[in-house]
């Protein structure tokens, strides 16, 4: 394990990626029935045939392929590690928060650091790894921008601030004067974790009322969605979330109404017909 893990640091990879391929291929070993350390290509199709029965997410076994075949390529040096059946990706949309919705979860929220934190999420299209590690100073309140510092991808990029935001920050650094972090955890030397920032997230929604199955990862999702009703232009809008691809982005084409609402149902039709006569 320390060896995949200075592999991988050596190229470059992320803590979190890292944190992700140890864990996988720790769980394909305790799993895997074979006397010795050298898996075969069919023994990885089983293991991933076994976790889709289990349930597991396409998405998931795709990342556990990856893994074990980074492993193997670079820790084993096997050169026989290219022939993995990978299930097919999963198209889902992603799930949004009307306007409406998003301003009563905002609201509602009487932690003005955690009601900070939400503001800054959504007005700023986050990640919920972005938004605990901002620093003082990649807030720019005088341009209205949040420098996102190596953000996924190891890539830096600049994103709104909006002034509605900007109004409860200058609140919030008035009321706790946060020196280095912006969002220190329970150890001020340290951000708050990934962790507690969902579950201010899930509090807000319970306060709100709101029974939708969303995460703080649906403020970004609502984000990218409003501003695309607003006719804001696609590219526009992949800068802003920092999408490698204008594919990626473009899904939220799919869960916008901008287009949609300007379609009648034939139902709607029929009634104003009837109405007629």
């Amino acid at each position: 394990m320390q060896e995949l893990k200075d592999s991988l640091r050596a190229r470059g990879y992320s803590t979190k990626t890292i944190k992700a391929y140890k864990s996988q291929t720790q769980r394909f070993f305790e799993n895997a029935e074979m006397p010795n350390l050298t898996p075969s290509s069919e023994q990885v199709k089983k293991y991933a045939l076994a976790m889709l029965e289990k349930g597991y997410s396409h998405a998931h076994v795709n990342q556990a392929i990856s893994a074990l075949k980074f492993y193997f390529r670079h820790v084993l040096k096997e050169p026989n590690s290219n022939n993995y059946i990978r299930p097919k990706k999963e198209n889902k949309l992603p799930n949004v928060l009307s306007l409406a919705e998003v301003v009563r979860l905002l609201k509602g929220v009487k932690n003005l650091k955690h009601q900070t934190l939400l503001y800054l999420t959504y007005t700023s299209g986050l990640r919920v790894s972005e938004v605990v590690r901002l620093k003082l100073e990649d807030c720019d309140r005088e341009r209205k921008v949040v420098k996102v510092r190596q953000g996924k991808g190891r890539k830096d990029r600049q994103t709104l601030l909006s002034e509605a935001a900007v109004q409860v920050l200058d609140r919030y650094m008035e009321q706790e004067n946060p020196q280095n972090w912006l969002f220190p955890g329970q150890r001020a030397d340290r951000h708050l974790t990934e962790r507690s920032a969902q579950k201010v997230f899930e509090k807000a929604l319970l306060q709100a009322n709101i029974r939708k199955e969303v995460s703080i990862h649906s403020l970004r999702h609502s984000f990218a969605t409003h501003l695309l009703e607003n006719g804001i232009d696609l590219r526009y809008i992949q800068e802003l979330l920092g999408h490698q691809s204008v594919r990626t982005t473009e899904r939220y084409t799919h869960v916008s109404r901008r287009d949609i609402g300007k379609i009648q149902s034939p139902l709607d039709r029929l009634n104003e017909c009837e109405e007629e006569y």
